[in-house]
């Protein structure tokens, strides 16, 4: 018996410049792997190996022959290329098929060097799950192949494949709604009391959980809601001016994301066990990731949790210095919703993320948000401005200030005026349309409306109700029109100037990411 982890197939790509690691199962005592000239043999202790073949230049197409004994398995069509994995919830996972233009671009596919392997979408280990890793594979871009790929991530790949001309391949492990919690493990989660309500949260639902009618109450909620999303998408098609109250009055309660326990797939850890780890430690070049909506619930502490599950994949991977590039989220807010105030914290969180987390990059899209929509189906401008990150952070093609639009740097008084210091503003502000959005507040941390002055590189602030301000904010909203952008298009990036002004969430808002 020989057989190899299932993302090991023909069209596979692995990452250039780094060591292969390889590993499977056999009865064998002995495993022989060649590749492009490279012999490697390995002993084998108990049933299962890890080989490791040395780093490879870019190039391709290869064949990777693995023995064991008699058994011989072939892997043909193998480039070496760059590997990304794309991380993430429903914004990553969009597929390209349902993207802005995305039939016109699938008939065009084919010409482009990527390449994807889509990890099995299963929130626990199952006959089902066990044959769809059986019959997962790499796959080359074409307009069928393509369809169900992540929008986001193949357009970051075709973006990075023309620049880089080498293959890109990308590891699919994402899954709509999930909260970062689902993609780290329990004891990761643990470490700090500010992750950790997530497990504990979770055990107080199944402690006293009588798993039969857990599994029955599953079972029901996926008819019922089968036929509710279905409705309701139609309605948001038919309908000229569709709400969210009107379509609940007409079909009844929104029951997403139905019953918690051991099978859902929004419980904490569920898929990062079975998912992310499946395809650990699959050579990589990075990470990117595009998520948080769900976590919005616990703004005040994403930071943390964005952190821990960075430095758990990094870990995880044994490589602390791989990159990791997110995309920050843009402007958002429910039809005939409160602005809650609590995606500001989110997108505060992201930046924080990358300007204190080492190999990090941040895609600033806030402009790229819709009203009453939730996925925004633009994603070639979010998967180019991922690229625009990777080009300047991990592969040092670009500047900073090619690849990003303002970002708020420090702030100072002078007399009645506040003075907003950015960087990446060298060549100043762009102005299209009415700019909305600045604040100030004084001691009191009472914000009003700001007059705003452009001038290079700053921005000065002034309000008739503030004589002596202390504090600043910029779209500290959840959804407002965005009309203030860099010299090169990229548009300023949401910040206030001080974490210590007194903001605070005002609720909460209730998923409807299932059906939107």
């Amino acid at each position: 018996m020989l057989k190899l982890a299932p993302i090991f197939s023909d069209n596979m790509v692995l990452q250039r410049d780094k060591k292969i690691t390889l590993w499977g199962r056999t009865d064998s005592s002995e495993v022989t792997v060649s590749l492009g000239g490279n012999v490697v043999k390995k002993e084998v202790t108990g049933n299962s190996f890890s080989v490791e073949l040395p780093p490879m230049a870019a190039g391709g197409p290869y064949e990777m022959i693995v023995q064991a004994d008699a058994e011989e398995i072939t892997y043909k069509d193998v480039m070496i290329g760059e590997v990304w994995l794309a991380g993430g919830q429903s914004n990553m996972e969009l597929e390209l098929q349902n993207s802005f233009e995305g039939a016109k671009e699938l008939a065009a596919c084919e010409k482009e060097n990527v390449r994807y392997y889509q990890i099995p979408k299963f929130a626990f280990e199952s006959e089902e799950s066990l044959r769809a890793e059986e019959e997962s594979a790499w796959a080359k871009a074409s307009e069928e192949n393509a369809k169900a790929w992540s929008a986001v991530a193949y357009y970051f790949a075709k973006d990075l494949s023309k620049k880089l001309d080498v293959t890109v391949g990308i590891i699919g492990c994402n899954w709509g709604g999930t909260s970062a919690s689902a993609w780290m493990s329990r004891e990761a989660l643990l470490e700090s009391n500010k992750t950790s309500s997530y497990i504990e949260e979770y055990d107080a639902i199944v402690k006293e959980q009588d798993y039969d009618a857990y599994v029955k109450e599953r079972e029901e909620y996926i008819i019922y809601q089968t036929e509710f999303e279905k409705n309701v998408s139609h309605y948001y098609e038919t309908s000229e001016n569709p709400t969210w109250d009107e379509a609940i009055s007409l079909f009844g309660e929104n029951k997403y994301p139905g019953p918690m326990g051991p099978l859902s797939e929004f419980r904490p850890s569920g898929l990062y066990e079975n998912m992310l780890m499946k395809v650990c430690p699959y050579g990589l070049k990075g990470f990117i990731y595009y998520q948080g909506e769900e976590d919005d619930h616990k703004p005040e502490t994403y930071y943390e949790l964005l952190t821990a599950l960075i430095r758990q994949w990094r870990t995880d991977w044994d490589d602390e210095s791989l990159p990791f590039l997110l995309v920050q989220l843009p402007v958002f807010q429910n039809m005939g919703e409160p602005d809650y105030k609590n995606w500001p914290l989110i997108r505060e969180a992201q930046m924080r993320v990358a300007q204190t987390i080492r190999n990090t990059g941040v895609a600033v899209i806030l402009e790229h948000g819709e009203y009453g929509n939730i996925h925004p189906t633009k994603k070639d401008i979010v998967g180019e401005r991922l690229a625009l990150q990777a080009y300047y952070q991990v592969y040092h093609m670009i500047t900073a200030e090619e690849a990003f639009g303002p970002v708020f740097e420090q702030a100072y008084t002078e007399k009645d005026k506040f003075h907003l210091c950015f960087r990446y503003a060298k060549r100043g502000f762009v102005e299209k349309g009415e700019v909305k959005g600045f604040e100030v507040a004084g001691e009191d941390c009472v914000y009003y409306p700001a007059d705003y002055t452009l001038a290079q590189e700053e921005i000065i602030l002034s309000s008739s109700e503030v004589t002596s301000p202390v504090y600043g904010r910029y779209c500290w909203t959840n959804y407002q029109e965005i009309a203030l952008f860099g010299a090169n298009g990229m548009p300023v990036a949401p910040f206030r100037t001080s974490r210590r002004d007194g903001s605070v969430v005002t609720g909460s808002r209730l998923s409807n990411e299932g059906v939107m």
